[in-house]
């Protein structure tokens, strides 16, 4: 484990997991399974279908889009 502060959209995922009880790694593939669709409409699509907040929903899909790339 390392001490250094998350950062960008990662350091939300301790407050996800804790708010809405499921890993990150299951919100991702949520978006994962919705590709190609565009940033707006995933995040979108966890606030309405999934109940999210703005701010959570979105660094989930920029993280997961981040990660997916390159």
């Amino acid at each position: 484990m390392t001490d250094k502060p998350l950062k960008g959209p990662a350091a939300y995922f301790p407050s996800i997991e804790k708010t809405y009880g499921r890993p990150v790694a299951e919100w991702q593939a949520l978006v994962r399974r919705r590709y190609p669709a565009k940033h707006m409409e995933l995040v979108a699509m966890l606030k309405t279908e999934h109940g999210l907040g703005h701010g959570h929903a979105n660094a989930i899909v920029a993280q997961t889009l981040a990660e997916d790339k390159g």
